[in-house]
């Protein structure tokens, strides 16, 4: 739902991502939503039988069946605690080593399962998310993962399975200034987050979920002027060029792609996309994911973009031949020819390719790494002409 530090899916049992995984060396972990539920299970079972499974098992919805050691454990009349610390494996993951709580209570017969936000977990308070506004910040997975599992305990047991189920995570307020949490109006803490259950370290699924619902919660805010920024400076010349509110700011990071097709099935009127000239210089070559690992500046099309501003041979040479995309910037400044609009404007067709005529306008915002816009391009799009 809101935090960037957990992974949507893991890979198959045989190949894919599973033995990208093997190859390199990297262990999964296991998601805050593993963790509550295993913590429940555990939970749950003691207040049916007077002791608590260590380690607990559970099954994940895609087979796998995980088992957690307890860190902490409480039993008293009416309810239990038990507490389980989030592996999150080779991921460099914030959650990683957070101690997730749940205590589970016993409700009157036909009260159901009832989920309650505990100390670090947040709660709703915009529209726009997967769950109403004053829920706790419990995803769907999650929360049917935990209610699967108090079904099975109480036919195991003999329970009736209404309970009330309290997650917290130790200092997760804290932990949660790191996540996308306080801009999408998740209040008070952490999201208890997992589609499978599983993290898989370096996975790009969790940015690109949380980029869907930065969306999500801008439409519902009623935004018709959005912007996707690599990072924090481009954000604030977002602001400063556009006065747009935070709820319309997407933490791209390197992820154009993501931004662009998901605004494509869901658009916005106006779509600002601003980063630092290199990466964007990415976009305008073509390249949708703009990591440095996964795309390069591309200097020969930097030279044929110069070339179109009125370059002369001996200048496109040197863009070229450049140390860096800044350094072919500054050659072509220093010479009068205006790079960074060349690389804005083709950046801004290349992302309204992407967006395939949804009525959605464009424009780019070019900066260097001061924060000084080096290249615009005006929206353009359906409506734009």
């Amino acid at each position: 739902m809101a935090d960037t530090t957990e992974a949507g899916a893991p890979g198959e049992a045989k190949g894919g991502r599973a033995a990208q995984l093997a190859h390199t060396g990297l262990r999964s972990g296991w998601t805050t939503g593993a963790c509550a539920t295993a913590a429940t299970t555990a939970a749950y079972t003691a207040l049916l039988t007077g002791d608590f499974p260590d380690p607990v098992t559970i099954t994940l919805p895609k087979g796998q069946t995980p088992a957690f050691a307890l860190t902490a454990e409480e039993l008293a009349a009416g309810h239990a605690m038990a507490a389980i610390v989030k592996d999150a494996g080779d991921d460099p993951d914030v959650t990683h080593g957070a101690l997730v709580r749940a205590t589970v209570r016993l409700l009157p017969p036909g009260s159901g399962v009832v989920f309650r936000a505990g100390p670090g977990v947040g709660t709703v308070t915009r529209p726009g998310l997967p769950l109403p506004v004053g829920e706790p910040a419990i995803n769907p997975v999650p929360r049917r993962l935990m209610t699967e599992h108090v079904a099975e305990v109480a036919a195991r047991h003999g329970g009736t399975g209404d309970v009330e189920i309290e997650v917290s995570v130790d200092h997760g307020e804290e932990i949660a200034r790191s996540t996308w949490n306080p801009r999408l109006g998740i209040l008070g803490g952490l999201s208890i987050l997992g589609t499978t259950g599983v993290v898989v370290p370096y996975s790009c699924s969790a940015w690109i979920d949380s980029i869907r619902r930065g969306v999500d919660v801008a439409r519902a805010a009623g935004r018709r002027h959005v912007a996707g920024c690599t990072g924090s400076t481009s954000e604030k010349v977002a602001v400063a060029v556009h006065g747009l509110p935070e709820d319309a700011l997407l933490d791209m990071g390197d992820f154009a792609g993501a931004v662009l097709k998901y605004i494509r099935r869901h658009p916005v009127d106006r779509l600002t996309v601003a980063g630092g000239f290199a990466k964007l210089s990415k976009l305008a070559a073509g390249h949708l994911d703009l990591h440095s690992a996964r795309s390069q500046v591309d200097k020969g099309f930097l030279a044929e973009l110069a070339r179109l501003g009125g370059a002369d041979e001996e200048l496109a040479a040197e863009v070229a031949s450049a140390n860096t995309g800044l350094d072919a910037l500054q050659r072509c400044a220093a010479r009068g020819v205006p790079l960074g609009d060349l690389v804005a404007e083709r950046a801004r067709d290349e992302a309204l390719a992407v967006l395939r005529g949804a009525p959605v306008a464009v424009d780019v915002l070019c900066i260097d790494r001061a924060g000084t816009i080096v290249g615009r391009a005006e929206p353009r799009g359906r409506d734009q002409g």
